[in-house]
């Protein structure tokens, strides 16, 4: 049994169903759920993918997924948050344009790139994603200048456009070599969910691995107490 309440640290109460109720705050929740979020929580800062997650703690994948997803959306709100406290601290700023690694051979995806400003504040890094290329593609096409487009974005992937930076070796950079790397494992992601995942990585990016567990089981807990409101 737990020492204490997450919520208040007083002394708990084992009920009959094996959820403990807190003396104190009379809070409820399960030990045994609790303790397998927190194993995802660890895997989640580890790199370790919702999939391989699910077989290395022994539980299905659609639980550990949907845990995942609501760990991305608590990051959104958390990073928005600490971006703003120190805003005051940006630096440098450049625009990306990223497409995933299995569509970078083929012309007819070139209008799938995402496209993002990252923002240099101390030493970490902020990412806005912009309006989505896709919006362009009936016009470029129309006009016939797909092929045009598509040999400026080769380019473009093969030389970052640093004008807005003080030198190649950077923080935000960094990050976009970081980015590109962390994306690999998943193979692709849908349009819509590729904020989260963008999110994800600027978060591993900022945070070691001793900070982000803490920081998540935090958001967590504060998630938990609101809905109980």
């Amino acid at each position: 049994m737990e020492e204490g309440c997450i919520y208040c640290g007083q002394k708990l109460y084992l009920l009959k169903d094996g959820i403990v109720k807190c003396s104190a705050c009379s809070k409820r929740y399960s030990p045994a759920k609790l303790k397998r979020q927190r194993a995802l929580i660890e895997t989640f800062c580890g790199d370790v993918t919702a999939r391989a997650a699910s077989q290395r703690l022994g539980i299905h994948y659609v639980t550990a997924k949907k845990f995942y997803d609501t760990l991305r959306l608590q990051l959104l709100v958390f990073l928005e948050q600490h971006y703003m406290e120190q805003v005051h601290k940006v630096q440098e700023y450049d625009e990306y344009l990223y497409l995933d690694h299995s569509k970078r051979k083929e012309r007819r995806y070139i209008f799938d790139a995402h496209n993002f400003l990252s923002f240099d504040y101390g030493g970490k890094v902020y990412n806005i994603l912009m309006p989505s290329l896709n919006r362009y593609k009936k016009s470029f096409l129309a006009d016939g200048l797909d092929e045009l487009y598509y040999n400026e974005f080769s380019k473009f992937l093969k030389i970052h456009r640093i004008a807005k930076l003080r030198s190649r070796d950077n923080t935000i950079v960094r990050f976009w070599k970081y980015f590109d790397e962390f994306m690999k494992k998943y193979k692709g992601v849908r349009h819509n969910n590729f904020i989260y995942y963008l999110k994800e990585a600027e978060f591993k990016f900022n945070f070691t691995m001793e900070e982000r567990v803490p920081i998540l089981t935090e958001l967590l807990l504060k998630k938990r107490a609101a809905d109980r409101r």
